[in-house]
């Protein structure tokens, strides 16, 4: 264990002066339990944590970005920027999952990949990084692995709507998706879906839920349209 986090600590740019508090963001109670732990031991505290310090900072970074945004603007896009999906799309690229302690039920019934325990982690580590480094080592990690490539990221996370409001501008044009088959073993399946415009296939998607392969069609149809226009 004391070698996966050092190579999490590397992966993140930053070391923990208590690794305590980073083995106790990456465990999840089923494992707290499992090892008898006491219940302080899992991850639920720090998320909690975590998730205000998350709030604080990408609010005050959408703040000064969009000077002109109304409230309720501001209030919608930092939804969509720190929703479950989303966190749990941003810990994908620190393959974070790969890090969780789970307990041995949890991890036969696809735990590790689920996106709600990969999210809370997200914000367990943010908020450990808080305890540990303060307020500016929580903010450093969260402008580089939350707020980066934003554009990007904001149009994965919206791009069924915003696919579909494309499509609505262009008259007659029709937009559906259409489940083409599924992998894995039960408790991990994937779901692979087309998203199709006018019957043609125009993206492809996978994943563990049709919602979350739907939306990786959309955003590959997002992207095909861009490259056209």
């Amino acid at each position: 264990m004391n070698h996966n986090l050092e190579e999490l600590e590397k992966k993140i740019g930053y070391i923990f002066q208590d690794k305590k508090l980073l083995r106790q963001a990456l465990t999840h109670s089923s494992f707290a339990n499992e090892q008898k732990i006491n219940k302080v031991g899992n991850y639920e505290r720090l998320e909690f944590l975590g998730d205000a310090v998350l709030e604080l900072v990408s609010s005050d970074f959408l703040f000064h970005e969009n000077p002109q945004m109304p409230e309720g603007q501001l209030t919608r896009l930092r939804s969509s920027m720190v929703c479950e999906p989303a966190l749990a799309y941003c810990a994908r690229d620190l393959e974070l999952e790969k890090y969780i302690l789970l307990g041995k039920g949890e991890e036969t019934t696809g735990g590790r990949n689920r996106d709600s325990i990969i999210s809370d982690v997200m914000e367990a580590v943010i908020g450990a990084l808080y305890l540990d480094g303060g307020f500016q080592a929580a903010h450093r990690f969260i402008h580089r692995f939350v707020l980066s490539d934003l554009e990007n990221k904001i149009l994965f996370y919206d791009s069924k709507s915003t696919l579909q409001e494309m499509i609505q501008t262009t008259p007659g044009m029709q937009l559906s998706y259409v489940l083409i088959g599924e992998e894995g073993p039960e408790h991990d399946k994937q779901f692979l879906v087309e998203a199709r415009l006018d019957g043609k296939t125009a993206g492809r998607g996978k994943g563990r839920t049709k919602k979350a392969a739907e939306q990786q069609a959309a955003y590959e149809t997002l992207l095909t349209l861009r490259e056209k226009t």
